[in-house]
């Protein structure tokens, strides 16, 4: 039995982060798609940049840590565009470092950020698709949340918890009629990862080099190709597929790979 297809058309799209990188150009497919969309970022300057970048977008300030403020923004774009129909959460950022080098609050703020920053969202707008018995949830996680990557004890833990969080959710929700999709974009050409490279260990660029850079159109194409074909795992290229499908079978080789290219660089 085929899945039903994502209908964009009038449908209200909410994305965090979605001021630059890959949740900027998610909103524009969408908008493009027909949705009618909003988006949730820190910075003001950013999202009025936004506004004027795309026609017919409804912004909100609000930091997705801090519960009350995200749920006070989620709560006003509701009121003025209707219920949220997509949620996709794309805030977040990758904080690398030698796991011995790295203050115990880098922990913190990354799974304040990536994990939490998503819990969030979520928990902001699923009483209302349970409530209606419709709706789609899409969390990004990252290729990191599939394998465990040299200098990425931090993020890689955050993203592996998004992954845990969304898996248990879609077993959960599938009753109520809500949607859970997980998507896990490779490295991909954005300001957040100019910012990243700045900081990454020399073993970890090195493992990097040896990946194509994907760009934000790309990855955000397949997100919302992901989102039309209902598909729970949304990747960009077949060895993200393949890592999704058999990440045990393949750990043991990836290992093997990254291990040479540390040892290189060191």
């Amino acid at each position: 039995m085929s899945r039903s297809r994502f209908a964009f058309p009038g449908s209200h799209a909410i994305i965090t982060g979605g001021s630059s990188g890959i949740g900027l150009e998610v909103a524009k497919q969408l908008r493009a798609r027909g949705c009618t969309v909003s988006v949730i970022a820190r910075d003001p300057e950013k999202l009025a940049q936004l506004e004027a970048q795309i026609d017919g977008v409804r912004t909100a300030s609000a930091d997705v840590t801090d519960v009350a403020a995200l749920k006070a923004a989620v709560d006003l774009i509701v009121e003025e565009s209707g219920p949220c129909d997509l949620l996709i959460t794309c805030a977040g950022a990758a904080h690398p470092g030698y796991f011995l080098e790295l203050d115990d609050q880098v922990f913190r703020d990354q799974m304040e950020l990536d994990y939490f920053g998503t819990l969030n969202a979520i928990r902001a707008v699923l009483p209302s698709m349970v409530e209606r018995g419709s709706g789609t949830i899409v969390g990004v996680s990252s290729v990191a949340g599939l394998i465990g990557v040299f200098g990425y004890s931090a993020y890689g833990a955050s993203k592996f918890a998004v992954r845990g969080l969304l898996e248990s959710l879609r077993a959960e929700m599938r009753s109520y009629g809500v949607k859970v999709l997980c998507a896990y974009p490779p490295d991909t050409d954005t300001p957040g990862f100019e910012a990243e490279n700045l900081l990454k260990p020399r073993e970890t660029a090195a493992i990097s080099a040896g990946i194509k850079l994907r760009t934000v159109d790309d990855v955000a194409t397949s997100i919302v190709k992901g989102i039309e074909k209902d598909r729970v795992a949304i990747t960009l290229d077949l060895q993200s597929a393949l890592l999704v499908r058999i990440a045990g079978l393949l750990r043991p080789m990836l290992d093997a790979a990254m291990a040479r290219s540390a040892r290189k660089a060191k």
